[in-house]
């Protein structure tokens, strides 16, 4: 697509996820951003306080938790990060208790390079991770010029069953007293002083720093050409300084300057619009606390009109009953002050939710306090006021941005935007974006868009220019309600005017007509048909134009004409658009608007929604962020599919002869090889309860090569009849694809179908931690199951944790079945649950004797829970049921069962069960060493099991070492099979003298493989032998067999 004579690039096309359209200069490196940062109205506040935090410059390291991506604030560091130019290295780390303390141990002396050499930390996180560092953060070093903290700290908060965000600081109330007393708090509200204090938390060089901004709305708005604080012009080092150098206080003071009533409120947006209203009302103040830490009492004082009488403290708490951190701060402040009383008022986050979006609600609240406080609009009648809803992935979601692009353009016009999302209440979310427009001249205060235009469905409304993007909308969700007295409504449908009307309920129908709102159609896809033809690319751009246009010519009202709108999109849009004129859409756009009247009711519809703000959306250049959660589509899937080259795994030239299949299991970091069944055959009899099963692979063409006693890892499949069972309760199609991370590739996606990624590469029924339980209780829709998981993941449901874990052994499912409320997106799914991990066994066999071949030795898990519920192993389960001729996905891992480099040194080998795996490779390279004329030493074999008869594992083999002389002695061990249980240890013991000799005088070397129940027994068996027969007390003897451990001649390898 392409324009020509564009005053502005503008993002025409549309996006298949929960997002708009970024600003094209997030695209671009650090290096072009640095010198196009500021005075960019097309940046938000948020964008540049994480331009700010990121440079190399600022930081050594930036840490990003994930509450903060949660929150919208630290995906474009990251993606910056990619690039490296001029941006510090970027750690991911998730909010847990103890949070904090890798912070602390990078900045402890003595126990960290970073200490010495200096560091700089930044941290992203909220309020709510905050309050789980505080602990973590009391320990933190005092801090130096070289060395110390500083965190970017997002203000928002998830509250409530509908997930609603609102600004408030109330989880850190019962925080404060654990943070340390050298850690400066600054509070910002306004973009520019967001900005500005950002600079400022890195000018702080004595002091660790906490920077809270309004991530709720005013850092998110685009509008604002933001200035750089000249740096020049500011003092390093204490936080007075350093805010007096920049013309910034403690306290700022706003009203009437006799005021006898004064509200104390922690900056941010009911602060902004607490000063908006004291300047309008007589006998009212406010002071604003810009530095929470360190508290100056005297500032306070100083700050305060000689008039004052009553103070009220607005502190933020998470209920009632909890005392508020600034109540007592300005209550030890004034206590000696015998004419002032202090009031404190516990604002919780529903209250500060409710401030915000309901009409005149704070207003309502501060004329409580002082009855002439003002509780009217404080804007003029010239601004003006704009929302947009629509849906994301409609091909029309890129219209608030290009409206954005023509009032930014202007030069008499004054534009504040900011989109906000809700992710619950439809399928496919909402966007509304809420515009204010006003004449720069007249532009004094800044206040709150909330307040300005609240999202206040209840209200009479306050919007004068309505656009529905998405027709359903009139159907599910209360989207006129916003729309005032005689206001314009632009709704963009693909019905008739008869078929819209049908649509409407009759709530809906008054509505319009009580509020003589004047309602327009557009049908911007037939329009665009019209002009383009078939749909596809130029249609969807060509819809985002005509509706562009058919909003200007209603924005400009009675005096609109054909020629002067186009004279006004012309210098935004250009003259040529997809090969067709403006001239040419513009008409088209024209002929196509029309009004709609009402001539009879229709009938009562079904109830409707609220519009509820619970989500913000990052796009990226290459990807949706939604509440720190990744987005993909199926027309993501389908790039992957349709242009492999360009979107699987790389492959790297390799001069290996058998180089790595980049798309064999790409999640995981080891190599891998795909190797063939070519044996699967039970060993214990079938009446048997345990089924012990050998295993043979075929190697040849794979390059596959392994060591004596290594293991071999197995990356097993799921049951593919549950995977269906899930995908069926789930509600997913299992042939419907999606793109997932590959784990081990920095950023990689590949995609699969849903069943392949549930069956082949998701441990869906393996065993959650309980961190999923917390992770899982944010996409719970009701409250039980919410609180439920949630407390499960607290550190006070440990016992119920662990009886799930342990006893009822839960997994992924049997959560997910539990709390069925809870049902995040697959996508989201996967990346919660994580990949199975492969299984490892010891090989049985020897590479020099067997050649393309690997062996196995595996026994079937299973268990019935204490309901009944049958279990099984995962890997066992699918490597039983593995057919000669099926394709397995294998790597190698090394490990400590080891021959000794000396073949004569004596071997003593000690298996339980299968442990016996590893021992038959070891009998086979001998036996190959014997068979070629070399001397070996003397080998004992001692293996345990329950019967003779069903479980002596390969026992025909070692009947035939035996009589080859290759195993010099046997002690089996059966233990079901007489009188007394008889275990390897006894069998040990009937060898002390032999196996004491060869340990303690001819450098033996001892081999324990199998389960860890016999491990003290074994061990105590060799400690007597030692002391019977070498002379040595308990205690030596076991500090003998320890320093074995050190020569690796006392190896075990148990499970």
């Amino acid at each position: 697509m392409s324009t020509t004579k564009s005053g502005v690039s503008t993002p025409f096309s549309s996006t298949p996820t929960l997002s708009s359209p970024p600003s094209p200069l997030l695209k671009a490196s650090p290096v072009s951003l640095d010198r196009e940062v500021y005075h960019n109205s097309r940046l938000t506040a948020s964008n540049i306080v994480e331009f700010i935090a990121s440079r190399d410059t600022s930081s050594s390291t930036v840490y990003i938790y994930d509450l903060a991506e949660q929150a919208g604030f630290g995906t474009w560091t990251k993606e910056w990060a990619k690039s490296g130019s001029n941006t510090a290295p970027v750690v991911d780390l998730q909010t847990r208790a103890g949070a904090g303390l890798s912070l602390v141990g990078r900045l402890s002396e003595g126990t960290s390079r970073d200490a010495v050499k200096g560091a700089v930390l930044t941290a992203y996180t909220t309020p709510g991770g905050l309050s789980m560092m505080a602990p973590s953060l009391s320990h933190v070093p005092v801090a130096t010029a070289t060395s110390r903290l500083v965190i970017q700290v997002p203000t928002i908060l998830s509250f409530g069953e509908t997930f609603s965000l609102s600004h408030s600081l109330a989880p850190l109330a019962s925080a404060w007293p654990l943070l340390p007393e050298n850690l400066v708090v600054l509070l910002s509200a306004t973009p520019q002083q967001t900005i500005d204090f950002t600079v400022l938390s890195y000018k702080l060089t004595n002091s660790h720093v906490v920077h809270f901004f309004d991530q709720y709305g005013s850092s998110r708005e685009v509008g604002h050409s933001l200035a750089p604080i000249p740096t020049e012009e500011i003092d390093n080092g204490n936080v007075s300084e350093v805010l007096r150098s920049a013309g910034y206080k403690f306290f700022d003071f706003v009203g009437d300057a006799q005021a006898h009533t004064v509200l104390v409120i922690p900056n941010g947006p009911l602060a902004l619009a607490a000063a908006a209203i004291a300047k309008r009302t007589n006998g009212l103040g406010v002071v604003v606390v810009n530095v929470l830490r360190p508290w100056d009492e005297t500032a306070l004082r100083d700050a305060l009109p000689d008039s004052v009488v009553n103070v009220h403290v607005v502190d933020d708490v998470p209920n009632t009953s909890t005392q508020g951190p600034l109540y007592v701060e300005v209550f030890g402040s004034l206590l000696e002050s015998a004419n002032i009383s202090v009031h404190a008022h516990r604002v919780t986050p529903s209250q500060t939710h409710d401030y915000l979006i309901k009409n005149n609600a704070f207003a309502a609240f501060i004329a409580g306090l002082v009855p002439a406080a003002q509780t009217l609009s404080l804007h003029p009648s010239t601004v003006k006021r704009v929302l947009i809803f629509g849906v994301p992935q409609a091909s029309i979601t890129a219209l608030p941005r290009i409206v954005e692009a023509l009032f930014i353009s202007s030069k008499g016009v004054s534009l504040r935007s900011l989109t906000d999302y809700d992710a619950f209440s439809k399928p496919g979310g909402i966007a509304a974006t809420r515009i204010v427009l006003s004449p720069k001249s007249e532009v004094t205060d800044f206040i709150p868009l909330g307040v300005t235009l609240p999202l206040d469905w209840e209200s009479d409304g306050t919007v004068d220019f309505l656009a529905v993007l998405d027709q359903s909308l009139l159907k599910s969700h209360a989207v006129l309600n916003y729309a005032r007295r005689g206001a314009t409504v632009l709704v963009v449908t693909t019905w008739t005017t008869e078929e819209l009307y049908s649509n409407l309920s009759l709530e809906v129908a008054s509505l319009i007509t009580e509020r003589d709102l004047r309602l327009f159609t557009f049908n911007a896809k037939d329009s665009a048909t019209e002009l383009a033809g078939a749909s596809g690319p130029t249609s969807d751009v060509l819809q985002v134009i005509l509706t562009h246009l058919a909003f200007v010519r209603l924005y400009l009202g009675g005096a609109a004409t054909e020629p002067k709108v186009l004279a006004v999109a012309q210098p935004t849009l250009g003259e040529i658009i997809e090969g067709i004129s403006l001239e040419k859409i513009n008409a088209q756009a024209w002929s196509g608007l029309e009004e709609m009247e009402f001539i009879q009711s229709p009938e009562a519809g079904s109830p409707l929604q609220a519009f509820e703000f619970n989500a913000i959306a990052v796009e990226t250049e290459d990807e949706t962020v939604v509440n720190g959660a990744r987005l993909s589509s199926w027309h993501d899937a389908a790039k992957h599919l349709i242009f492999p080259s360009a979107f699987s795994p790389s492959v790297e030239p390799s001069a290996e002869e058998y180089p790595q299949n980049p798309s064999l299991h790409p999640e995981s970091p080891d190599r891998t090889y795909l190797v063939t069944c070519s044996v699967n055959r039970r060993l214990t009899p079938l009446e048997y309860d345990r089924n012990v099963f050998h295993l043979e692979f075929d190697t040849t063409g794979t390059g596959l090569k392994y060591a004596i006693g290594e293991a071999l890892g197995v990356h097993g499949w799921n049951d593919g009849q549950e995977v269906l069972d899930f995908c069926k309760w789930y509600g997913v199609d299992p042939a419907s694809l999606i793109t997932i991370p590959v784990a081990a590739g920095e950023g990689k996606m590949h995609t699969r179908t849903v069943l392949q990624a549930l069956q082949q590469q998701i441990d869906l029924f393996g065993h959650p931690p309980k961190s999923f339980y917390t992770d899982l209780a944010a996409y719970a829709t009701t409250s039980v199951d919410r609180h439920a998981l949630l407390f499960i993941g607290s550190p006070e449901g440990s016992a119920t944790y662990k009886k799930l874990s342990d006893k009822d052994t839960v997994t992924f499912v049997d959560v997910l079945e539990k709390f069925s409320s809870a049902k995040p997106g697959i996508e989201k799914l996967c990346e919660l649950i994580g990949d199975i991990k492969p299984r490892h066994y010891s090989i049985a066999s020897a590479q020099s004797v067997v050649g393309n071949r690997v062996d196995l030795l595996v026994v079937t898990v299973e268990w019935a829970t204490p309901l009944g519920t049958r279990r099984y192993g995962q890997c066992t389960r699918y490597l039983a049921g593995l057919r000669v001729g099926q394709k397995v996905t294998v790597s190698i891992k090394p490990s400590v069962m080891k021959l000794p480099p000396n073949p004569k040194q004596p071997i003593i080998m000690a298996g339980l069960g299968t442990g016996a795996a590893p021992f038959r490779a070891f009998l086979q390279h001998f036996a190959m060493l014997a068979s070629q004329g070399q001397e070996i030493g003397p080998v004992y074999y001692y293996f345990g099991s329950r019967h003779q008869a069903s479980e002596y594992l390969y026992g025909e083999e070692i009947e035939a070492f035996i009589l080859d002389e290759i195993i010099t002695r046997a002690g089996l061990a059966f233990s079901r099979d007489g009188p007394k249980k008889v275990y390897i240890q006894h069998k040990m013991l009937e060898d002390s003298e032999a196996l004491a000799k060869m340990l303690h005088d001819d450098e033996g070397v001892f081999y324990l493989c199998g389960p860890t129940w016999p491990v003290p027994d074994v061990y105590q068996a060799l400690v007597n032998a030692l002391v019977k027969y070498k002379g040595s007390d308990p205690v030596k003897a076991g500090e003998y067999l320890e320093s074995l451990k050190e020569e690796e001649r006392y190896v075990l390898e148990v499970y």
